[in-house]
């Protein structure tokens, strides 16, 4: 490395950023020639491939792969240097990029997410949202830190990551009064014939709920699938169906999109995951984040249920 060339570094920092030369040519403002005799002259320096097709685009090879680690750290380190030196600041900020997959819900990311807000250190958060296979390749290539899903590292994938389990909750089901004058039955018979809002196919959650439905003996009309969480809790309010959440945000649901809580089930689990590259977390805002989250699933899990038994009170509702 005593040979190392930090212009050579950084256009394949742009490179793997970028997935392709004609990206990075036009983000540099350089020809893409010039980026692709400086990226070889760059890889014949440290002996080994650091790039491999894959279609029209160009993959990390697992060397490629270590040196985008290092480049990574090292050019944001240079862009806080710069903000240090404009804005003078008195510590250093923590920058944590997350990938939050569709089928998680807004307020559990929130909800996982928050005690990364009570380090010491001053912390900036990039969030991403969407489809998971997308954010694990991102994962791998480095330009996030921890990805939030509902569902462990698929065994399929080609991504090389380590699942770590954030913690579990029950749900609980939600209606708009109007849709539930029409089926006032006591839960879960009220789901019967009921129109239902389902997670779309992507989600892990989605069988579990049609194998509940089905040991219930309930035959609820599947009104309509959504692979985003918010976009489904939006058809909730506005009468379209009953639909299901994690009871660790039961309050949140009932309060923001004005809906009643028909009933929770302990018997269906959604479950949460932080995937990482690393098997050791090292990254202070994830650690925070893997230590606590377990808690606040529980708080919010148990702040649910002591709702339900009012709620069943009310509107007779059997938990």
């Amino acid at each position: 490395m005593a040979n190392l060339n930090y212009k050579h570094l950084h256009y394949f920092w742009t490179v793997a950023k970028c997935g392709s030369i004609a990206r990075a040519s036009e983000q540099l403002h350089v020809t893409p020639q010039t980026i692709s005799g400086q990226l070889s002259l760059f890889e014949d320096i440290q002996g080994e491939a650091l790039f491999e097709k894959s279609g029209r685009n160009l993959e990390l090879t697992e060397a490629g792969r270590l040196v985008f680690a290092y480049a990574e750290e090292i050019f944001l380190l240079g862009q806080e240097l710069e903000q240090v030196l404009q804005h003078h600041p008195t510590e250093r900020t923590v920058q944590l990029r997350v990938g939050v997959s569709d089928a998680v819900a807004k307020a559990v990311a929130y909800k996982l997410l928050e005690p990364a807000l009570s380090l010491p250190q001053t912390l900036r958060i990039n969030c991403r949202e969407g489809k998971l296979d997308d954010l694990l390749g991102d994962l791998a290539r480095h330009k996030l830190d921890i990805v939030i899903t509902d569902t462990p590292l698929p065994p399929s994938t080609k991504v090389r990551g380590f699942s770590h389990p954030l913690g579990e909750c029950g749900l609980s089901f939600f209606a708009t009064a109007a849709l539930r004058e029409v089926h006032p039955q006591n839960f879960p018979a009220c789901l019967n014939g009921a129109p239902v809002l389902l997670p779309g196919e992507d989600s892990a959650l989605r069988s579990r709920l049609l194998q509940w439905f089905e040991q219930k003996g309930v035959r609820p009309r599947i009104a309509g699938e959504f692979d985003d969480s918010a976009l489904m809790s939006a058809f909730g309010q506005a009468g379209v169906g009953f639909l299901a959440k994690p009871s660790a945000i039961a309050d949140m649901i009932t309060r923001q999109y004005d809906l009643q809580l028909v009933g929770s089930t302990e018997e269906i689990k959604e479950h949460f995951y932080a995937i990482t590259v690393q098997r050791k977390i090292t990254h202070p805002a994830v650690l925070a984040i893997s230590q606590a989250a377990p808690l606040a699933i529980i708080n919010g899990k148990l702040q649910a249920k002591a709702k339900a038994r009012t709620s069943a009170k009310n509107i007779g509702a059997q938990t």
